[in-house]
Order: structure tokens, then C-alpha cells, then sequence
């Protein structure tokens, strides 16, 4: 069984779903997280042209968010953005603090700045003055505990080892990791070292990256429940797996916890855009390499110098100094570290040890085991080179003490390299260390299964000193062995050996292979192996304690045997049903009431007791033993245990007696009296056992009586609770339709905003925006052509800005009608002749409250340019109007020009005089009746009527009722003046005098 360390706090699953969960609440108050991919790229020395090859091949619709970490010179303006923009068609800008992130758009460190993700957003932080930084390790740290599976790590050219250490969290995180290819990059430095850490998925040209990227997202697992379905519905497709990683690498995986197994399989083959298992299999077996690297995913694991610095410091000051000083001069202090992946820990803890010796020296050799089953981890860590990212976990006083810097990276000192041996090991499959003071394995045991972890807890108690100390990771336990180890540090899970008889030991499944220590490279340091030493003191005591010495029990408080000397048959027998333990359950008939009556006594009085003469009876006969039950104060190990001695007495027989005479025999005195004390004895016992029983009779009752009134409450409680339960229920079920009225709400209101914008936007009027302040809350697109204004000048005061208005009035106008409440209207002309009317109007919100004004613009050239021509019309008309007139007045003959209902519309001189009414008085006038006055004998209206019905010209003569003129008739000419619609006509009179 194979086991791979990961020295997180947490495990992953723990921490995947508490991670959601504190995500989920945390989003609520801040920002709701999109689910797109977030990429991040780190690149040093050579970085550039890595970037221009990467973004040139990335569509602009990928929809995914991509951050560029690049090391800048602090201080320096960066032309990095600039030089993005040229090769790529989405948006790059650089990063701005609090910044939202969106897909499709590229964000690029500023210089000085360190970046980070939270919640899907930009945070940035002020670089901090130190000899090493490290802005791609940190910043892939953060993605990856912020975004989980939608993290992407690319490394690309660059010098040192800065980011290796960031992408051992992408991958704990089921991230991705690509690495451009070692030959591509101008600086090969930081590629090789995050090849180098067994951490990445693909290796690959910068060209390549982008289409990879979409075909892993698009080919993406839909959920990690649909794969486990599939799986757990036919586990014969996991068990070839598990055979096919078996038969190449060696170890077996059946005893991991089946999620994690699932998740880092489905993972693998997603990177393979394979979606069906049976091929999946098909798929390892042709191809050794995925074997591998399927091996190498199950075995993600990460580990760093003092990982929870605080537990460390325990460990420091509570639990070594007290291991160490019971170790004598020259002894040799052991510990063992399972899972150790590439050393870190093994390394952390020499250096704690070295540092208790410095306060508390002490000659003692130091022997560490450090085991796992990745041959690669543990070749790392026999070397001890680990990159530049470690100071961030180590303090500088620690490096230059216990590191020697070599290049970009650090190498262990000899003195703490040589306190270590790393060997490959399964901690299933491989026998186990032993005699151990130390035995550390921090979250190991929540990868394995449940039958897994109990079958290895009794194993480390077996291979720990007395009162040796097991150290488990802050998310593991010790489970139902609570009598196996002692807390001596409850949060970071340390635990001290009990010794416990060996009768109540758990059985122990010992590894049947062989343990491999392979020192050869690591320090050359010698195995101590402890050879059996014949103890002739020892061996002469329990001779004479199985010679001489009376049967004796150690028990405690419950009468539970914990230790047991010489032989128990004459006293204790093995009932029938189930197995006990118990002292009391075991006693042969006559002892169990004395033996009760003692114990309790000596548990109350904390005094030894004692029951002479006591009866047992054993195979039909009875022997007199004498009982002994004496509490135990020291040595401390057995102090509140009790030790139950057996003595048995002989029946000597009186002297002058003839016991196969019985009518001879006389009664011995001495006889009577012994078994009248006996009977005494008996009574008295009785008598004490009665008043015991009525006593424990009496504590029962209350005992009864307060279990019933705890019930009560409990009952009462239940009730509460399931009341509090109902009406927590109803106000979840309100709570879920208030929120879906809010959220139907907020779908009308964002749709009511986007039409009002596109209103807004398709009228094509200049609206502003301002609060009471007159600072800009918003404007219209076209409002930038009446006043310079941009994006960034929201929130600003709208006297800064630039007006293209020939009008200074403005802000005047804007205040009198904040002040008095009362809309404006106004022609306003801009400085390049444009003509718009103002309306200035108070913003009302829904309450009622006045917060800021509007201002609208609306175009009206075309009506400036209509009102001019209609001026110039107007002008012309006049003018004709008078040419008709004077044309008019110059005939002689009486004419007039009639509307449809008969009403004078123009006429000439010659007619007033004959009418005899004022020119100014003609229009409006009903010339019929005149007309009527003159010519009386003609129906004349009758006559005008018939011919403008027919359309018709016509000529009629008429007599006038006067004849002072002289004149016998008069002929009226009518002309129909027809118009384009026919509507309204015209009819011309010419009254021609007829001699």
C-alpha cells in the first residue's frame, strides 16, 4: 500500500468543501464569483518574447482571464502592457488595485507591486524590502487557493527558481501547471526547476499553450459527482487501474480513500480529453509514460520548512526538551517521519533539535528516519537543494545558519544533513521502525481508508517508547485508541504512549516484507540496531515471584485486571458467555461479596484492607484464604489502582484429636470459638453489605430521580428545539420567497436600466447627471460632444469641466433650479455653431427627495434653419400679396376674390366704393348680404352657389335696385379658382357695368 504525505493543514477534500463553504458566505458580503478560467504567466529574463509568442495564438473570445506576474524593476515605469497590446487583440491594461477580474482581458503587474487574488479580485500589495523576491510564487499561491480547478499556472523563460514552489499549491488545488520547454526558452532557469519538481502537467512551446488551454476547458469534466458515479458503479474498472499502476510502479492504491483516488483520475483524463474509462485503461496500457505520470498525480503532495509554524514551537519548547532529557549521555534520540515527500520536515525538525540543544546541551547522537515511496522525492531530498522560494518559510537567521546559498537556491548544511536517513519505504507494505522517542506523521493518514488508519494506529503505538510521542496532522485522530495515547496537545493532535497490559492490547497486522534503509548517499551514518541483552537480575526476580511470591492482581477502580502475578485458578474461573475482564465477574463462589466490600472501602478510605478467614470454594472443596486489597499511591504510574492479594491459609488438624473416631471425638473449645468469630465475622460482613445495599439502593434512587428530571428537561428541550426547527423551516420558506420576489425584482430593474440606457443612447439627446454637489453621476455618449467628458470624470465636479457652450450661465442656471426647484428652458449655441435647447430639470427620487438635476440637450438646427426660411417666405409673401393688391386696384371695374363661404379674401378699390364699406373692414364681412342689397331682384347667392358646385365659370347680368349711376345692368363674370387638392376653392367676381 502505497502512502504519499501532504503536510497541509488540511486535508483536501476537508479543505476543498470548508474552503466552498467559506467562499460561499464571504462572496455574499463581497463579490459573486464567475466561473472562467483565471491564467496566470511568470516570466523573468526572456519573458517578453515567450509572451508575444503565447498571446499572438490566444483568441479574443477565449473567455478566459489571463494575469501576467513578471519581474520588474521596482520604481521603473513599464512599457509591458504597451508592448502586449501589439500582438493581441484583447484588452490588456495593468492591474489596478481591487480591480474585478474579466475574461477575455489581460492584466499585467506594475512595477513595485506584488499581486495576489481574492474572491475574483485584484489586490495589490507594496512590495516588501527584502534580499529575495518572489512575486510569481505568491501570486500563484493565491490563485490557487482562490480559484481552485480554474486556476492555470504557465511558467516561461526567466532565471532562478521563482515559481516552483507556487505551483506545488496549483496542483494541490487540482490546478494546471504547463511549463514551456526547456530548448524554447532564452533562460532555461525557471522552466528546469519547475520540471525538475515533479509537479507539471505539460510541457509545452508558448505557441502551443493556447490551444491546449481551450481543449482542456472545453473537454473539461462537467462534475466531479457525474465521473465518481460511473466509477463507483463499476469497481472493476478502478481495480484494473489499481493492477495496471501495480504492475508498473510497484504499489497499490486500493487502500486510499476512493474520492481522492477518483478526483486525481478524472483529472488525468480531462489532460487527455478521454471521457470513458474502459478507454481510459486502454489508454495506460499502451503508454507506460501515463502509467507514470497517473502515479505521480495520486502522489501530490505539499510539504515546506515549519509548515504551522506554531506547531513547531510546541514541539520546540513542551514536548523535545522533556524526550530528550530522559535520554542519557551518549544515548541516541529516534524519531521517524512517514510520508517525508522531498524532506522539508525532516530537515525542520533537526534544526528544531539542534536549537534545544543549543538552550539545554546534551551529548546525545540524533538518529531521523525519513520514509516515502516516491523514489524521486526522497533522491531530492538526500541531496537537500531546494529553490530560493524557502524564505519565505524560513526565517533569515535559520538560513544563514543551518543553508549554504548556491545560486538561486539553498543547500542543507552538513551537520543537519547528516542527522537524516531518507529510504523508500511503504508504510503498509514494509515492516516498520522501532523503539522510537518521535514519531511524526502529520496528514498522512487522511488520504488512507478507515480500516487503513486503524490498522496503523496500534502499529505506532507498538514501534514508540514508553511514553514516546506521536505527532498527527491538525485534521487527523486517533479514533477509538483514546487508551492507546495520552493528549499532551489537543489542537495540534500530539499524543504520549500508555502502557496498557498486554491482554488488552489490539492485535497488530504486521508488515511482511522487508524495510529497505538505504543509507548510501544520505550521511553515511551507521544503523544502532539493539541487540537482546541477557538481564540475570530480571530473570532471578520472577523466579522467585513465581516460586514464592502469592497470587496477586493489579486492578482499577472498576475492578478491571490489569496486571496479573502468579496463578489465578483456585480463586478465579472464566464464566460462561461473553468474555470479561472484570475481577468481580470472575471470582469463585464465597469471595465475590468480600472481595466487592474490600474494594469499595479501600477506593473510599484510600486504606489497605483486609478479609481473614474467608471461604472459597474450589473443585467441591473449600479453602480458607486470607484478602488483601491495598491502593496503590506510587510510583505514579499505578497511582488510583488497587493490588488484590490472595494467601491462602492451611487447615492443621488439633493435636490429641482422632478424626476417623467420631464417637470418640469431644468438642474442642478452641474449634467453637474459632467458628463462633467466623460467624461473628460472617454476621458483621452481612451487616455491612446490608447497609452498603441499602445505601447504593438510596444513591440510586437519586440518581433515578435526576435522570428522570434530566429527561424532563430533555424532553422539554426536544420540544423547543422542534418548535424552533418549525419556525426556523417558515422562515426559510419565507426567506425563499422574499428572495425570489427580490430576485425577480432585480431582473425588472436591470432590464428597465438596459432600456432606459438604450433610450437614452437612441434618442440621441445629451443627458447629464448631477447630485446636489453638481458632481457627474452619469451622462449619455452624446453628451461628450457639448462637454469634455470621459469615463474617469465620474464623481468629479461639473465646473472642472471643459464646456463647449458659448453660454457662461451654466452653473448659474443648474444652482436657481436646485435651489428653487423650478425647470429651465433655454436655446443654447455651441462654439462650433451647433444649436440645442436646454432643459435643466430637479432629479426626484422615488421618496420624494430632491438629489441633484438633469440636464437634457436636444438638437435644433433644423428647426433654426425652418425658421429662417419661414422668415424669408413670410417676407416674399408680403411682397406678392402687395403686387396682387396694387394689380387689383389698377382695373376699374369693381372686383373681389370670395373663400368657399362667401367671406372676401382681397379686393380692389373700385368694389369698396361700390359696396361702400372700409377696405380694413372687408375680410370677415358677408358680401352676399351687401351684394343682395344691391342687386335685389337676383337670388345672387343661389347663383354663386349652383356654379361653384358644378366648377364652373359662368356670367350673369343683374339689375341694380339704385339707378343713381345711371346704369341699366350689370354683368358679373365668376371665375372658379380650382386648387391642387380642389380644396378650398376660389371664386373670382369682376362687376362689368353694361350701358
Amino acid at each position: 500500500m502505497p502512502v504519499k504525505k501532504n503536510n497541509d493543514k488540511k486535508p483536501a477534500k476537508s479543505k476543498a468543501k470548508k474552503a466552498d463553504a467559506t467562499a460561499g458566505k464571504a462572496t455574499s458580503k463581497k463579490t459573486v464569483l464567475k466561473n472562467f478560467p483565471i491564467v496566470g504567466l511568470g516570466a523573468s529574463a526572456g519573458g517578453l518574447k515567450a509572451l508575444n509568442s503565447f498571446f499572438a495564438r490566444v483568441a479574443p473570445n477565449s473567455g478566459m482571464a489571463f494575469i501576467v506576474v513578471i519581474h520588474l524593476t521596482p520604481h521603473q515605469p513599464s512599457l509591458m502592457a504597451e508592448l502586449l497590446q501589439k500582438t493581441t487583440l484583447i484588452p490588456v491594461e495593468t492591474a489596478k488595485d481591487d480591480q474585478c477580474i474579466e475574461p477575455d482581458h489581460i492584466y499585467v503587474i506594475p512595477p513595485s507591486k506584488e499581486i495576489s487574488v481574492y474572491y475574483g479580485k485584484i489586490q495589490l500589495l507594496d512590495m516588501v524590502e527584502k534580499k529575495v523576491s518572489l512575486p510569481i510564487d505568491a501570486f500563484f499561491r493565491s490563485l490557487a487557493r482562490d480559484q481552485g480547478t480554474r486556476a492555470v499556472a504557465i511558467i516561461l523563460s526567466g532565471t532562478g527558481t521563482d515559481g516552483t514552489l507556487g505551483i506545488n499549491e496549483i496542483k494541490v488545488h487540482n490546478g494546471l501547471v504547463l511549463v514551456q520547454t526547456e530548448d524554447s526558452a532564452d533562460y532555461d532557469g525557471m522552466p528546469k526547476s519547475a520540471i525538475n519538481s515533479g509537479m507539471v502537467d505539460m510541457i509545452l512551446y508558448p505557441e502551443q499553450m493556447p490551444q491546449k488551454l481551450t481543449r482542456h476547458f472545453a473537454h473539461h469534466m462537467t462534475a466531479f459527482k457525474e465521473k465518481a458515479s460511473v466509477i463507483t458503479d463499476k469497481n472493476a474498472r478502478l481495480d484494473k487501474i489499481f493492477a495496471v499502476l501495480r504492475a508498473q510502479v510497484g504499489h497499490d492504491f486500493s487502500q486510499y480513500k476512493l474520492n481522492t483516488l477518483l478526483r486525481r483520475i478524472s483529472r488525468r483524463m480531462s489532460l487527455n480529453q478521454i471521457e470513458d474509462h474502459d478507454q481510459y485503461i486502454r489508454f495506460l496500457r499502451k503508454n507506460p509514460a501515463e502509467v507514470d505520470a497517473l502515479f505521480r498525480e495520486l502522489l501530490i503532495g505539499v510539504t515546506g520548512f515549519f509548515r504551522d509554524p506554531e506547531s513547531f514551537e510546541i514541539l520546540k519548547t513542551k514536548v523535545l526538551p522533556t524526550l530528550l532529557d530522559r535520554i542519557p549521555e551518549d544515548g541516541t534520540f529516534r524519531a521517524w517521519i512517514p510520508g517525508c515527500s522531498t524532506g522539508e520536515e525532516v530537515y525542520s525538525l533537526a534544526i528544531a533539535i539542534r536549537e534545544v540543544f543549543d538552550k539545554n546541551p546534551k551529548r546525545i547522537n540524533v538518529q531521523l528516519f525519513g520514509t516515502d515511496i516516491d523514489t524521486l522525492a526522497i533522491d531530492r531530498a538526500r541531496v537537500g537543494l531546494y529553490p530560493a522560494g524557502i524564505s519565505v518559510d524560513v526565517s533569515k537567521e535559520r538560513l544563514k545558519r543551518f543553508f549554504t546559498k548556491e545560486g538561486d537556491s539553498f543547500y542543507i548544511r552538513k551537520e543537519i544533513r547528516d542527522r537524516a536517513v531518507f529510504s523508500v519505504q511503504d508504510l503498509i507494505k514494509d515492516p516498520p521502525f522501532s523503539k522510537l522517542h518521535l514519531l511524526c506523521c502529520r496528514n498522512l493518514l487522511i488520504y488512507l481508508n478507515s480500516q487503513t488508519q486503524k490498522k496503523l494506529l496500534p502499529l505506532f503505538h507498538y514501534t514508540l517508547r514508553p511514553e514516546g510521542v506521536l505527532m498527527l496532522g491538525s485534521s487527523e485522530t486517533i479514533g477509538r485508541y483514546s487508551n492507546l495515547y495520552d493528549v499532551l496537545d489537543k489542537k495540534w493532535k500530539i499524543f504520549k504512549r500508555l502502557e496498557i497490559p498486554e491482554n488488552l492490547r489490539p492485535q497488530i497486522d504486521f508488515p511482511n516484507g522487508f524495510i529497505k534503509v538505504d543509507v548510501g548517499t544520505a550521511t553515511g551514518l551507521p544503523v544502532v540496531t539493539d541487540e537482546p541483552k541477557t538481564n540475570i537480575s530480571m530473570i532471578t526476580q520472577k523466579a522467585v515471584l513465581d516460586q514464592f511470591a502469592p497470587t496477586a492482581l493489579l486492578v482499577d477502580a472498576w475492578g478491571n485486571i490489569l496486571y496479573v502475578q502468579g496463578r489465578t485458578g483456585k480463586y478465579l474461573e472464566t464464566p460462561s458467555g461473553l468474555p470479561t475482564n472484570n475481577i468481580l465477574d470472575m471470582v469463585r463462589p464465597g469471595l465475590r461479596i468480600e472481595l466487592s466490600s474490600a474494594l469499595r472501602t479501600a477506593k473510599s478510605s484510600k486504606e489497605p484492607q483486609i478479609r481473614r478467614k474467608v471461604n472459597v470454594k474450589t473443585n467441591g472443596d473449600v479453602q480458607l484464604i486470607n484478602l488483601h486489597v491495598r491502593p496503590q499511591q506510587s510510583p505514579k504510574e499505578l497511582a488510583g489502582r488497587f493490588l488484590v492479594v490472595f494467601k491462602d491459609i492451611e487447615n492443621i488438624p488439633v493435636k490429641g484429636t482422632k478424626p476417623h473416631n467420631r464417637e470418640n471425638r469431644e468438642p474442642d473449645n478452641a474449634r467453637i470459638m474459632e467458628l463462633e468469630k467466623e460467624l461473628k465475622s460472617t454476621r458483621e460482613s452481612h451487616q455491612i453489605t446490608v447497609e452498603e445495599l441499602e445505601s447504593s439502593n438510596e444513591e440510586l434512587k437519586t440518581t433515578n430521580e435526576e435522570l428522570q428530571s434530566s429527561n424532563e428537561e430533555l424532553q422539554s428541550t426536544n420540544e423547543e428545539l422542534e418548535s424552533s426547527k418549525e419556525e426556523l423551516q417558515s422562515l426559510n420558506e419565507e426567506l425563499q420567497t422574499v428572495n425570489a420576489e427580490l430576485q425577480s425584482k432585480v431582473e425588472e430593474l436591470s432590464t428597465a436600466h438596459d432600456d432606459m440606457r438604450n433610450l437614452l443612447n437612441s434618442t440621441e439627446i445629451a443627458t447629464i447627471f448631477v447630485d446636489n454637489h453638481l458632481r457627474i453621476k452619469r451622462f449619455t455618449p452624446k453628451a461628450t460632444t457639448i462637454i469634455n467628458l470621459i469615463p474617469t470624470d465620474i464623481g468629479r465636479p461639473l465646473q472642472h469641466m471643459v464646456s463647449n457652450l458659448t453660454c457662461k450661465n451654466l452653473l448659474f442656471d443648474l444652482n436657481a433650479v436646485l435651489e428653487n426647484l423650478t425647470p429651465k428652458e433655454a436655446e443654447v449655441q455651441t462654439t462650433a455653431g451647433g444649436w440645442y435647447k436646454m432643459r435643466i430639470i430637479p432629479y426626484r427620487t422615488t421618496d420624494n427627495r430632491i438629489d441633484g438635476a438633469v440636464l437634457t440637450f436636444s438638437a435644433i438646427k433644423e428647426q433654426k434653419r425652418a425658421q429662417k426660411i419661414l422668415k424669408l417666405s413670410k417676407n416674399d409673401m408680403q411682397q406678392a400679396w402687395q403686387l396682387v393688391r396694387n394689380v387689383f386696384d389698377m382695373n376699374s371695374d369693381p372686383m373681389v376674390v370670395l373663400d368657399a363661404e362667401g367671406k372676401p379674401v382681397i379686393a380692389n378699390t373700385a368694389f369698396a366704393r361700390v359696396t361702400k364699406i372700409d377696405e380694413s373692414n372687408m375680410q370677415g364681412t358677408d358680401v352676399f348680404d351687401i351684394l343682395n342689397g344691391l342687386f335685389g331682384k337676383t337670388d345672387l347667392k343661389s347663383k354663386l352657389k349652383d356654379a361653384a358646385l358644378n366648377r364652373k365659370n359662368f356670367k350673369i347680368e343683374v339689375d341694380p335696385i339704385t339707378r343713381s349711376d345711371k346704369l341699366k345692368k350689370y354683368l358679373i363674370n365668376g371665375m372658379i379658382i380650382q386648387t391642387k387638392d380642389n380644396q378650398p376653392y376660389r371664386i373670382l367676381l369682376q362687376f362689368i357695368k353694361m350701358c
